[in-house]
C-alpha cells in the first residue's frame, strides 16, 4: 500500500506542470499485496442461475458491496461487469439497474458482478459543491474497486480470462471509459449515456443551460477544477482503448448530452467502435438493451441467449 500512496503522491504533484497519460494511470494502480478479504454468501437461485451476496476490501477505503450471478452448471464462462446508473430518485440507482438483466447473462452461459459504486453506499451525503470533486474522486475509487474486483474473478477456475465485458450507464460509463484505457483484461465495453470529452462537454457553445452555468460559476472555478481532477475528462484514456471494442449508447432526446457532442465522442477512441442513438432519454430503452445482447453475445461467444426475456425486462426509471 505505501508504494501505491507515494505513487499517487508523485502523481498529484506533478499535475500543476504536467497531465500525461503515464501520471494519470498510476492513479489507477492498485497494491497487489493489499489483501482481498473477498466474502461471498449464496443468497438464492434463479432458474438457471445462482446468486451470491459478494464483498471484498476496497482498495481505497472501506469495503465493495455487490451481487454474483453465475450460471447453475460447471464450465469455463465469460466475465460481464455491471456498473450502475446512479439517477436520483430512482428506485433503482444501484446494482439493481442490472439485475435481471445478468440473470439472463448468467443462464446464458455467463458469470456476472454488480458492484454499488462508492456515492450510493450507506452513510454517503451527496456533497452540493462540485469544486469539491466528490464525482471525479468516486470514479477514480470505482475504477480502482472494478480492478480489485477482477483480480478477485480472474482467479476462479469458472472464468475465461479471454473473454471480459463491461457495461457501463451514466456515471458508470465514465468510469468504464477510464477502464479503456487502463485496463486491459477487458476486451468489451458498452457504454451507456456519456460523453467523453469533459472539455467539449463544458465549453460546447451551443448548449444554452452550460453556457449560464459556466457564468455563474465562473471561469477561474472551472478551471482549477479541471487542474484538480485531469482525470475526470476520459479523453486520454479512449484514446488508448485499442484493441478493446467500445460500443456507445445514448437517447436522443437525453436533453443533458447534445447528439453533436456525443457522436464526436466516437472519434475519440481508438479502437473498435460502434454508436448507436435511440428514441429515448437518460434511461435508454429495450431496444438498446436488445441491441448491446446481441453486441454482447458476439463478442463473449454466447450460443443461446434469451433476447425475449430481456426485452420483456420493465422500463428503468
Amino acid at each position: 500500500m505505501k508504494v501505491v500512496l507515494v505513487l499517487l503522491a508523485l502523481a498529484c504533484a506533478s499535475f500543476g506542470q504536467s497531465t500525461s497519460f503515464d501520471d494519470l494511470a498510476k492513479l489507477f494502480q492498485n497494491d497487489p499485496t493489499q489483501p482481498h478479504d473477498v466474502k461471498l454468501s449464496a443468497t438464492g437461485n434463479r432458474k438457471g442461475a445462482r446468486m451470491f451476496a459478494i464483498s471484498f476490501a476496497s482498495p481505497v477505503s472501506g469495503r465493495v458491496p455487490g451481487v454474483l450471478i453465475k450460471p447453475d452448471r460447471s464450465g469455463r464462462f465469460p466475465v460481464l461487469l455491471f456498473g450502475h446508473w446512479m439517477m436520483a430518485g430512482s428506485p433503482m440507482r444501484n446494482h439493481t439497474e442490472f439485475l435481471e438483466e445478468a440473470i439472463v447473462y448468467a443462464r446464458a452461459g455467463a458469470v456476472c458482478l454488480l458492484l454499488d459504486s462508492p456515492l450510493v453506499r450507506e452513510g454517503v451525503v451527496e456533497d452540493p459543491d462540485f469544486t469539491h470533486g466528490q464525482e471525479p474522486k468516486a470514479t477514480l475509487q470505482m475504477a480502482r474497486e472494478w480492478r480489485r474486483a477482477l483480480d478477485i474473478l480472474l482467479h476462479r477456475k469458472d472464468v475465461d480470462p479471454g473473454r471480459v465485458a463491461y457495461v457501463g450507464h451514466s456515471f458508470s460509463a465514465g468510469v468504464g471509459a477510464k477502464l479503456a484505457g487502463v485496463e486491459k483484461r477487458i476486451q468489451s465495453f458498452v457504454l451507456m449515456a456519456n460523453t467523453y470529452s469533459l472539455r467539449e462537454f463544458v465549453y460546447d457553445e451551443n448548449n444554452v443551460e452550460l453556457k449560464a452555468w459556466r457564468n455563474k460559476v465562473g471561469e477561474a472555478a472551472i478551471q482549477n477544477y479541471l487542474r484538480q481532477f485531469p482525470w475526470d475528462d476520459s479523453l486520454p484514456f479512449a484514446r488508448r482503448a485499442a484493441p478493446s471494442a467500445v460500443f456507445l449508447q445514448n437517447g436522443r432526446s437525453d436533453s443533458d448530452l447534445p447528439e453533436s457532442i456525443v457522436r464526436n465522442s466516437l472519434n475519440h477512441f481508438n479502437g473498435p467502435r460502434q454508436l448507436e442513438f435511440y428514441d429515448s432519454g437518460h434511461a435508454l430503452n429495450s431496444a438498446a438493451r436488445l441491441d448491446r445482447a446481441k453486441w454482447l453475445q458476439q463478442r463473449l461467444g454466447l450460443k443461446v441467449l434469451d433476447l425475449q426475456a430481456l426485452g420483456s425486462i420493465p422500463q428503468l426509471r
